[in-house]
C-alpha cells in the first residue's frame, strides 16, 4: 500500500461529516467554556460541521482548514480547537508543529482530540506505517493511548493537560483558570436551605438577602467584601455581612447551612486529595477564592493536604472501598460492585466520590454514561451507558468502559448490535430518593415482585431471560405499567 508522504487530500478524506457537534464540542458546550461573546477557532476543522454547530446556538467561531477551508487565515481566539487534526499527521514532527501552531492562537484554552487505541479494533485491512497505521482508504491514522496522548500534549507545549473525556484534553493559558477547573468538578450543586421560618425583617430585605444567599450555598461560607455586588447596600441596611447573615438565620436553620460547609470542606478535600497525582499547587499559586475556602474550612493549607493525603492514601487499604460500598446509603450494592446513577453521584461519601474521581481525573467525562459501577474486589470503574434509563421500564445496556486504576488500561464494549443484551432491574436503587422518577421506578419493582418476577434472579439479567420470564407469568409491560398479557388490565 502506497505512503500517504504528506498528501492533503488523502488527509482529507479523513474529515467526516457530523449530524452532531463532535466530542470536544460537547465538552467544551457542557463544561461551559465557552461564554456568551467569546469565540472559537477551530484550527484543522474539516469540512465546518462543528462550526455551523456553534453558529446556530448564537456562537460565534471560525475556522481553518487547508483542503476544505484553506483561505481562512488563522486567528487567535480565546479558545482553539485542534480536533482529531494531530491523529492523521503521519509526520511526528509535522504533527508537532501542528499543535504547536494552534497554542499559538489560544488566548486562554487549547482543546486537544485525537482517537484512542482502543478506536484501532474498528479499522479494517489498516496495516502498519510510521507510528500508526494506513487504511485501506490509503489515510494514516495514529492511535494513542489516554497517558500517551497526555504526555505528548505536556512535553510539546511544556504544559500540564487536564483530561475532558477519554481522547480529549483542555489545556489552560493561566495557571489559577486551570486550577478554577479542576476545583470545579469536584463542587457539587446544592440547593441554599429552604426558608422555614417566617420572619419580618427578612421578608422585608429577601431580595437584597438574595445574593448572599446563593454565594452561601454555593461555596458554603461567608464571602468578603470583594465577593458580593451588592455588599454597600448590605452594610448599609444591616451593619455588616456578618450581621445581614444573622437575618437570613431568622428564616432558616443554623444546621442546614452547617450541613452545606461540611460538604464544601469535602469537595474542597476531593479536589486536593486528586490534585497529588499531577503536583499540587502551592498555596499562593490557588485562586483567590480558594485560598479564602482553605483558611474557612481548614485555618492552614497544611492541615487541608493533610486531610486529603490521608483520605487518598485510604483507598490502598484492605477493605477501604469494600466498606464504604456496603455503607453507602444510595446505589445498588451486588456482590462484586456498587451501581449508581450519574446523578447520585454527588450522594456518595468522600470514598466513594474519590475511588470515582481517580478515574475521572485520568479520562475526563465519558460522554453517554449514566451508570457508574464501583468494583469492590479490585481497583477498578466502570462507566456503563444505559441511554434508555429514564423511559424503558429495563434499559439495555448499550456501551461499557472500564479503567483499571493500577495499570491504567482501558477496554470498551459494544452491545449496539448484540441480540440479548444486559438490561437493569429495581432501577430506584440507581437513584436517590429525591430523583423525580424514584416514585414510579418503587412502584413498578414492588409490583413485579408480588408477580414472582425476581424468584430466579439467574435468569433475568438478560433481555431473552427476562422475556421469557414474562411470558411464563402471562405478563408485558407497557411502559412503567405492568399489564396481564391476555386480558391488558394493569397488574
Amino acid at each position: 500500500m502506497r505512503a500517504p508522504g504528506g498528501n492533503l487530500n488523502n488527509r482529507a478524506r479523513t474529515a467526516i461529516g457530523r449530524a452532531e457537534p463532535s466530542r470536544p464540542l460537547k465538552c467544551i458546550l457542557t463544561d461551559g467554556l465557552l461564554q456568551p461573546g467569546m469565540r472559537l477557532f477551530d484550527y484543522g476543522c474539516g469540512r465546518g460541521d462543528d462550526l455551523r454547530h456553534l453558529a446556530m446556538l448564537g456562537y460565534e467561531a471560525g475556522g481553518w482548514d487547508p483542503v476544505h477551508r484553506p483561505d481562512h487565515g488563522h486567528q487567535k481566539a480565546p479558545i482553539v480547537n485542534i480536533g482529531y487534526v494531530v491523529n492523521v499527521i503521519e509526520n511526528p514532527a509535522e504533527r508537532q508543529e501542528a499543535l504547536r501552531r494552534a497554542w499559538e492562537l489560544a488566548e486562554q484554552i487549547l482543546v486537544v482530540s485525537a482517537r484512542l487505541t482502543l478506536e484501532a479494533k474498528a479499522l479494517r485491512e489498516a496495516t502498519d506505517y510510521e507510528d500508526g497505521y494506513l487504511t485501506s482508504r490509503g489515510t494514516f491514522q495514529k492511535f494513542f493511548e489516554q497517558q500517551e496522548l497526555r504526555q505528548w500534549i505536556d512535553r510539546t507545549l511544556e504544559v500540564s493537560a487536564v483530561p475532558a473525556a477519554p481522547g480529549v484534553f483542555y489545556v489552560f493559558r493561566d495557571e489559577q483558570a486551570r486550577t478554577q477547573f479542576l476545583s470545579s468538578r469536584y463542587r457539587r450543586r446544592l440547593a441554599a436551605p429552604r426558608l422555614t421560618k417566617s420572619a419580618e425583617l427578612f421578608a422585608r430585605h429577601e431580595a437584597l438577602l438574595a445574593p448572599l444567599m446563593t454565594f452561601l450555598g454555593e461555596r458554603g461560607r461567608l464571602p468578603h467584601d470583594d465577593e458580593l455586588a451588592n455588599v454597600s447596600e448590605l452594610v448599609e441596611v444591616f451593619g455588616s455581612i456578618r450581621k445581614a447573615f444573622r437575618v437570613v438565620l431568622y428564616a432558616t436553620e443554623q444546621a442546614d447551612w452547617d450541613a452545606v460547609g461540611e460538604e464544601r470542606s469535602r469537595d474542597l478535600l476531593i479536589y486536593l486529595a486528586l490534585s497529588q497525582f499531577e503536583g499540587r499547587p502551592p498555596f499562593g499559586r490557588l485562586p483567590l477564592p480558594l485560598q479564602r475556602d482553605v483558611k474557612a474550612f481548614f485555618n492552614t493549607y497544611k492541615q487541608a493536604c493533610t486531610e486529603a493525603d490521608t483520605l487518598l492514601y485510604s483507598l490502598g487499604q484492605r477493605g477501604t472501598v469494600d466498606r464504604a460500598c456496603q455503607d453507602s446509603s444510595v446505589g445498588k450494592l451486588t456482590p462484586t460492585a456498587l451501581y449508581v446513577h450519574e446523578t447520585a453521584l454527588p450522594e456518595l461519601s468522600s470514598v466513594l466520590r474519590l475511588y470515582e474521581g481517580c478515574a475521572r481525573a485520568y479520562l475526563g467525562r465519558v460522554e453517554g454514561a449514566n451508570i457508574i459501577k464501583l468494583h469492590r474486589g479490585e481497583p477498578k470503574i466502570s462507566y456503563l451507558s444505559y441511554p434508555e434509563f429514564e423511559n424503558s421500564p429495563h434499559p439495555p445496556l448499550v456501551e461499557s468502559l472500564n479503567v483499571h486504576l493500577q495499570t491504567f488500561r482501558v477496554k470498551t464494549r459494544n452491545f449496539r448490535e448484540s441480540r440479548n443484551r444486559p438490561i437493569l432491574h429495581r432501577k430506584e436503587l440507581f437513584v436517590s430518593a429525591d430523583h423525580p422518577l424514584y416514585g414510579k421506578f418503587e412502584r413498578l419493582t414492588r409490583i413485579e415482585e408480588s408477580k414472582g418476577l425476581f424468584e430466579d434472579t439467574s435468569r433475568i439479567g438478560l433481555e431473552d431471560g427476562w422475556n421469557e420470564m414474562l411470558a411464563e407469568k402471562g405478563l408485558c409491560l407497557k411502559g412503567h405499567r405492568l399489564l396481564s398479557r391476555h386480558s391488558g388490565r394493569t397488574e
